[in-house]
């Protein structure tokens, strides 16, 4: 385990962002997004339950929800996984942050506040090989502007290769921390900006008490099971491929001799993951085995 916490994790993007001790993180990373744009003065966290949820992303979907000073709405997410519809899916989520403002009476006159969603994208959107897209409802012809009270912004990391000596601006000083926390052994930029030395507060392991230990040790291992899942797919799908080039026919054989391999991979993955105590449900989820044959291992 690393010296820093990975915010790659549900208890990690939360303990750096989602927390009321250390919103002044959230909000100096929000004004360096928003740069030359708006000031963020103070925020307040909403209530997640008010956003639709869906329990079969949880563990690969964490999200913040608050409000700023002035009556903003802004929605920021970590995202591990690609996934069908992932812009619409977004937009919906901002519609329904949207549609929530509606007061009932004559004396509401649609006066709603600005909803901003930012997507942390731990992937890549299809083949586009984009760090920052700022999405905005605009004249299609002009360019310009039309409304201002919906924005979206994608943020791939994978697209961001800048080293430490590279970044140029506070907002690449963020993404280059966040990118690389967990394999850092110092952290960078606290000469420059004091809000480093807090985040190397929040984020130092070693610093978690008993419980905080436990809960982070759970969040990081079904991190990485879903690394080892999603890599284990790949190599299937690409050792199938190559099977299936070099030979035709006996069709029955291979699928049931994937069957089996997809099965015994299961197994193996609900052993370990039960040996590090995480929740049957959750094994379940990402294993496809029912709670019955989990206990039974």
């Amino acid at each position: 385990m690393g010296r820093f916490i990975n915010p790659f994790t549900d208890y990690g993007f939360k303990k750096i962002f989602g927390q009321e001790i250390s919103k002044d993180l959230l909000i100096d990373f929000l004004n360096d997004l928003l740069e030359g744009e708006r000031v963020i003065v103070d925020l307040s966290f909403l209530n997640n339950e008010q956003l639709p949820e869906w329990e079969d992303a949880r563990a690969l979907i964490y999200d913040i929800y608050c409000t700023t000073d002035t009556g903003e709405k802004i929605l920021v997410e970590m995202q591990n996984k690609s996934q069908a519809f992932f812009k619409e899916r977004a937009l919906f989520y901002l519609s329904h942050a949207v549609a929530r403002q509606g007061q009932k009476g004559d004396i509401w006159k649609f006066d709603i506040k600005a909803v901003y969603g930012v997507f942390f994208m731990n992937f890549l959107l299809k083949d586009e090989m984009k760090f920052r897209t700022d999405v905005i409802l605009a004249d299609r012809d002009t360019g310009e502007l039309f409304c201002d009270k919906m924005r979206q912004i994608f943020l791939a990391l994978p697209v961001f290769k800048k080293e430490e000596s590279e970044c140029e601006t506070d907002f690449e000083r963020w993404i280059y921390t966040l990118k690389n926390m967990e394999t850092l052994q110092r952290m960078p930029f606290k000469a420059r900006k004091a809000v480093f030395e807090k985040l190397e507060e929040i984020a130092d392991v070693a610093s978690l008490n008993e419980e905080e230990h436990e809960l982070y040790w759970k969040s990081i291992n079904a991190y990485r099971t879903y690394l080892c899942v999603q890599e284990a797919s790949k190599e299937e799908g690409r050792e199938e491929g190559r099977e299936e080039g070099r030979k035709e026919g006996r069709e029955e054989g291979r699928k049931e001799g994937r069957e089996e391999g997809r099965e015994e991979k299961a197994y193996a993955i609900a052993r370990t993951m039960k040996s590090d105590n995480i929740p049957l449900e959750m094994i379940a989820k990402y294993t496809g085995l029912s709670i019955e044959a989990i206990t039974a291992l």
